[in-house]
Order: structure tokens, then C-alpha cells, then sequence
């Protein structure tokens, strides 16, 4: 498998990795401008950059990159007074971080979760969806999706959840959402939202309260989940809700 190959499956799984990129290059190099390798977080490589010295630098630049909140880094390296290697070169070096996508599991296969996804596919996520309904829960209805017919609620207990996480719970029966978001609320996610009305959140919000839930894991559920832009059709919502999955991916405080 060449390497634009390779680029493309960890793509599609969604694993993190380095591009790195040889970008200029004086004198005696191992590699000449255009060489590329792939280093994964796990240190395992695709493609080289020359090996020795040079290629280990790389290797655990990249993955230092991997565990921060940069995105690029130009490494510029003397092959000879840096690394004591005998080829007398020097090797620029652009290393570009592909981060995991984040993962939305919608819970619930009905208008709003149809429109949601097709948007939410759209907006870089990739999405999931789970319902029981094998009528509703259908490759055709989700293109590019994950499509599951299963319990939300037995689906929603076997997750282990994470900080790449968002969860969108749009079942057709308040007591399934219920359900849902109680085996939810234990696990780390970056955003968990409750389709519905005000009034439907404050009763959600008490029952959830009675069956023990704590405070501050109340105060995570976003419902009405979605910015407050008046929304009325499935369309209108799933815009709202994409707006505001958006809005956390990108480190902003959505409103309580």
C-alpha cells in the first residue's frame, strides 16, 4: 500500500498522526524535499525521512505534537553539529498534526436526527446513529453514517465515552431518553445534549435529580440542546444543534 493509501485509511479510522514533510534540504541530506512520513502516536512510521539521528528528531517531535494543542511545526535541523551525523546537510522539516475527528452517536433515528446527521457530516463529525427501529435506522436514510439498530439505552450503557465524544439524544419516547442520558452521564463527553421543549427539561432535570444524579452532572445536559435561534423545522433544529456542537468544539462555553 503507497502512502497517499495509507493517509487515506487512518483518515477514515479516524487516527491521529504526523505528516511530516521535507521541505527544504543543503548539501549532503538522506532525503531530498518532498519525502514524506507518517508517524503515529504510537511512534509506529509510514514512509521515511532518511532514518538515523534525523529521523528519530522527527519522530519524537511529531508525537510531541500529537500530545499538544499545536497543529504545525518547522523543524530545521544541522545534520552534523546537531546530530553528529557525517552527511554535512541540512534538512527543514514541516510537520502537520491530523487529528482524530470528533465522534456524534444520535441517539434516535426520526426527522430531526436525520437532519442532524446529514449536517453534522457535513460540519467534519462522524456521526452514528442508533435506534431500534429497523425501519428508521437505515443506510438510506444516513449516508455517510454509522447506522445501528439497537437499544439507545443498552448502546448508550456499553459506551466508554471521551473527550472527542458528542451525544445527541433524539429518541421518540421521553422515557428511552431518560434512559439514555442516566446511562450517559457518567461517562466523559465534550457535549451532551436532550431534544425538546423547556418545560420537558425541567421535568427531565427533576427525575433525574430523584434517581440520585448529581448537581454539576445535571448542569452538563444541554436541553434545549441547540443556540436559541427560533428554530422550527426538522431542519431549522438540526442547524441550531449542529451551530452549537460547533460551538464546543471550538472551545466556546455554549450557553446553560
Amino acid at each position: 500500500m503507497d502512502l497517499y493509501a495509507e493517509l487515506a485509511a487512518l483518515v477514515a479510522r479516524g487516527e491521529p498522526f504526523v505528516l511530516a514533510t521535507v521541505i527544504e534540504s543543503a548539501g549532503s541530506t538522506p532525503q531530498k524535499p518532498g519525502s514524506k512520513m507518517v508517524v503515529l502516536a504510537d511512534g509506529s512510521l509510514r514512509g521515511t525521512v532518511g532514518g538515523g539521528a534525523i529521523e528519530y528528531q522527527i519522530i519524537e517531535a511529531a508525537r510531541e505534537l500529537l500530545a499538544s494543542a499545536g497543529q504545525t511545526r518547522i523543524l530545521e535541523t544541522h545534520l552534523t553539529h546537531e546530530l553528529g551525523m557525517c552527511c554535512g546537510g541540512r534538512m527543514k522539516v514541516f510537520l502537520e498534526k491530523q487529528g482524530a475527528p470528533p465522534q456524534l452517536t444520535v441517539f434516535g433515528a426520526g426527522h430531526v436526527a436525520k437532519a442532524l446527521a446529514a449536517l453534522a457530516v457535513q460540519a467534519g463529525f462522524r456521526v452514528r446513529v442508533v435506534d431500534s427501529r429497523s425501519e428508521w435506522a437505515t443506510a438510506e436514510r444516513f449516508p455517510g453514517c454509522e447506522v445501528l439498530v439497537e437499544d439507545p439505552a443498552d448502546h448508550a450503557r456499553g459506551l466508554a465515552g471521551g473527550a472527542l465524544d458528542y451525544f445527541c439524544v433524539t429518541t421518540h419516547d421521553h422515557p428511552l431518553d431518560q434512559a439514555v442520558v442516566e446511562a450517559l452521564l457518567p461517562k466523559p463527553a465534550a457535549y451532551l445534549g436532550v431534544i425538546g421543549s423547556r418545560r420537558k427539561a425541567e421535568r427531565f432535570r427533576m427525575r433525574l435529580q430523584a434517581a440520585g444524579a448529581a448537581p454539576e452532572a445535571l448542569d452538563r445536559i444541554r436541553s434545549p440542546m441547540g443556540l436559541p435561534i427560533g428554530a422550527l423545522t426538522p431542519e431549522e433544529i438540526a442547524v441550531s444543534i449542529v451551530a452549537e456542537l460547533i460551538q464546543v468544539r471550538r472551545g466556546q462555553e455554549p450557553r446553560r
